[in-house]
């Protein structure tokens, strides 16, 4: 049996590791999470999705957590910001038309409490809404950097993002952090917004090592973050490459991975 005894910290991803696949968060983590209180483990969502998505998923224990939100964009604990990197606003100009020339891409630019997006297909808006509470629809996406600062761009494709919207972009990956976040999503951010550096301001806040950290994950945005925790565990239906990378695994979001590693962390800790 793993030994378990040192973990302080937990961090989880949301989709695809979390939630399940109707987007739920089980009633067992909920009660899983009362427990891990009582023994002094902090927990951590960290997430692609803004922080508000994160929150409403969340909402019964918001107020106990840290929170990773947009790819390590910000970190909040409650209404408190402890970390936000931006996108260069001439960076966002300069992919803006690039990104509008991908057949059937729809952008979406993450700022701090909204979401902006020109695309007008009802289908992409209805699906959108389940990442993206607070949000709103204007005409032209190149008039909102010039005011608001950018988190980071996160691009839909109804197909694959690998396939038909990393291809068009990759030869700015020199300028920008490209991160394939799912079969459908790709996110472009700041060089150093990603979950790694956000997991490392908590751990420095909390005084928490690698050795006592436990990360959950399934995607390419999850990597960094990967490699900050000892306990990295990839999720049973995880990418290939976070599947080599973690040092553990679990079982799928539809089948309580997280929850099952956590039943035994407590065992271990009780």
């Amino acid at each position: 049996m793993t030994d378990f005894t040192k973990v302080k910290l937990v961090v989880s991803d949301m989709d695809g590791t979390l939630l399940n696949s109707q987007g739920q968060v089980s009633s067992q983590f909920f009660n899983l999470f009362k427990e891990l209180k009582k023994r002094n483990i902090t927990f951590c969502a960290a997430s692609g999705r803004q922080h508000n998505s994160i929150i409403d998923k969340l909402s019964t224990i918001k107020d106990d957590i840290y929170i990773i939100a947009e790819n390590g964009g910000v970190v909040k604990k409650r209404d408190e910001v402890l970390l936000s990197n931006y996108l260069q606003q001439e960076k966002v100009l300069k992919l803006i038309p690039i990104l509008r020339k991908i057949k059937g891409a729809n952008m979406v630019l993450c700022c701090n409490n909204a979401a902006f997006i020109e695309s007008t297909d009802k289908l992409f808006i209805e699906l959108f809404q389940e990442y993206y509470h607070s949000f709103k629809l204007v005409d032209d996406l190149l008039e909102i950097p010039k005011t608001t600062p950018v988190f980071k761009i996160a691009v839909y494709h109804f197909d694959s993002s690998e396939e038909f919207i990393y291809p068009v972009i990759k030869h700015l990956k020199e300028e920008v952090l490209l991160k394939i976040s799912g079969k459908n999503w790709l996110d472009i951010s700041d060089e150093k917004a990603n979950k790694g550096n956000a997991l490392r301001e908590v751990q420095k806040l909390l005084d928490v090592t690698k050795g006592a950290t436990m990360v959950f994950g399934d995607y390419h945005n999850d990597i960094e973050m990967m490699q900050e925790a000892h306990f990295s565990f990839s999720m049973k239906n995880a990418h290939a490459d976070i599947t080599e990378l973690a040092n553990f695994s679990t079982e799928s979001n539809d089948d309580f991975g997280v929850e099952r590693i956590l039943e035994e962390l407590l065992k271990i800790t009780t």
